[in-house]
């Protein structure tokens, strides 16, 4: 298996030296030269599996032999063992053929540890074959900080800066980050909103010499890693509920995009997949895009679904990719227009493409409690903002009632508990393990939107660098 570049210009990589680079040296992203393929008779042996053995089954092309099968296996299993149900992604019926797919079993309470739990022990496996370290830096509108945290913590090859936008995102989900007391744990309060903490990274992998003195790796979800794990718990889902027989549908509340790009791959590889579904908050960029085929930034509006509140989402280029032929620089030349305008456009053949699987809903604040409410009446389910976004979206857009539609849970209520309470007049408790959480001492830096004083803080406390 090898990866290229979604701008064209990137030395073609094998797994390993995609996991560690994250970035492509030319901006774009890493994708697979070809997507691998499961038959429908492959689809439907993945039924009786248990998550574990299913993940090694879906990921094992994607290595190429980087890592053998039982270095693999040990990895996968290792990754959720401390999740808290054995089924590590219950599915649960909430309405006729309307499903709720929980992926916040994991020790952060969100999607991300799905991906995240698999990602830092990989890194550390082949940091440690290699008898090399990585300074990790990172930029989270809510959960990817402390599920990459939590992956990464007391890792001696790696350091870890997660930079979050100051006063925008939950108290639980700021303090899963800035309560680790782990020496290798760097936080950073950014005064300035998630797309800021974005470009800040993205600078920080396009400064070549500072990339390559400091080692720097991704865990956001522009490093491929990332979105292949995630690709795992579409199949699971799909065969639960009827694949490869019937087809099924997805409903993902998206900011960045890397959630629905996985159920993307997951269709590439042969899941017969009727609609993936992206939901938004007031924050509808992207599905304004699959509306009109036009990209345009805006400002950035907070809302009780803090972790979709974003205005440029980096894992879109990996669709457009393809939406453009493949044709990394045509891809180039679209995002360095957007970068200077906050405005692209693709043509009307390529939005019918789009078209054929995507759909976009937007809700405001208002609308997104309406919708907790209405879970927790219908079913007894209790739903945090962002999960109540894509099962609002799948009820506006579903399209076939005699098609499964899974929406996808990506986090526990008890990270909103305001917003929960608010809706349903219920307080969702957190697990015991987090009971003591708003008890515990916060570590945080507090820094400007500038690049050169986050840079300055990073080369002043990457400790594995400062030693080689």
């Amino acid at each position: 298996m090898k990866y290229i570049s979604t701008r064209g210009d990137a030395p073609v990589l094998a797994f390993d030296d995609v996991l560690l680079s994250g970035l492509a040296s030319d901006g774009g992203l890493y994708v697979p030269e070809e997507w691998p393929r499961f038959s429908a008779a492959d689809i439907a042996s993945f039924g009786g599996l248990p998550y574990p053995e299913l993940a090694l089954r879906v990921i094992r092309p994607f290595i190429g032999g980087t890592l053998d099968d039982g270095a693999l296996a040990g990895i996968i299993d290792g990754a959720y063992a401390n999740f808290d149900t054995p089924e590590i992604a219950p599915l649960k019926e909430i309405g006729k053929g309307e499903w709720l797919l929980e992926l916040f079993h994991g020790p952060t309470l969100a999607f991300k540890d799905l991906a995240m739990q698999f990602l830092g022990p990989v890194f550390d496996h082949v940091l440690k074959a290699r008898g090399e370290w990585v300074t990790i830096v990172g930029a989270t509108s809510g959960d990817t900080g402390s599920a990459a945290i939590e992956a990464c913590r007391d890792r001696a090859a790696i350091e870890i800066f997660i930079l979050h936008p100051r006063g925008r995102i939950s108290d639980v989900q700021r303090r899963q980050m800035t309560t680790v007391p782990s020496a290798n744990v760097h936080n950073i309060a950014i005064e300035g909103t998630f797309d800021d903490c974005q470009d800040l990274v993205k600078a920080m992998f396009n400064d070549k010499p500072f990339r390559r003195r400091w080692r720097l790796g991704a865990v956001n979800s522009i490093n491929w890693v990332r979105i292949m794990a995630q690709v795992v718990y579409y199949f699971w889902a799909a065969v639960r509920v009827g694949a490869p027989k019937t087809p099924v549908s997805f409903a993902v509340p998206t900011g960045n995009f890397g959630n629905v790009f996985a159920g993307y791959g997951a269709r590439q590889m042969g899941l017969d997949v009727d609609q993936l579904v992206v939901g938004s908050n007031r924050n509808d960029i992207l599905t304004r895009f699959f509306e009109t085929g036009t990209m345009s930034r805006g400002e950035v509006h907070p809302t009780l679904s803090p972790s979709m509140d974003i205005q440029v989402s980096s894992n879109f280029e990996r669709l457009l990719f393809d939406l453009e032929g493949r044709d990394g620089g045509r891809v180039a030349e679209v995002m360095a227009g957007f970068g200077e305008s906050g405005q692209l456009a693709i043509d009307d053949k390529a939005l019918e493409a789009a078209q054929t699987v995507f759909y976009g809903a937007r809700f405001d604040d208002e609308e997104t409690k309406e919708t907790i409410e209405a879970v927790y009446q219908e079913s007894g389910e209790l739903v945090d903002p962002h999960t109540a976004v894509g099962i609002a979206a799948a009820r506006a857009q579903r399209r076939d009632s005699t098609v499964s539609m899974v929406a996808l849970a990506t986090a526990h209520p008890a990270k909103f508990p305001e917003a929960v309470k608010d809706a349903t007049g219920v307080a969702p408790a957190l697990p015991e393990r987090l009971a003591d959480l708003s008890e515990r001492q916060e570590r945080c830096e507090v820094l400007a939107n500038n690049l050169k004083t986050v840079q300055d803080y990073v080369a002043a406390n990457a400790g594995q660098g400062a030693r080689s």
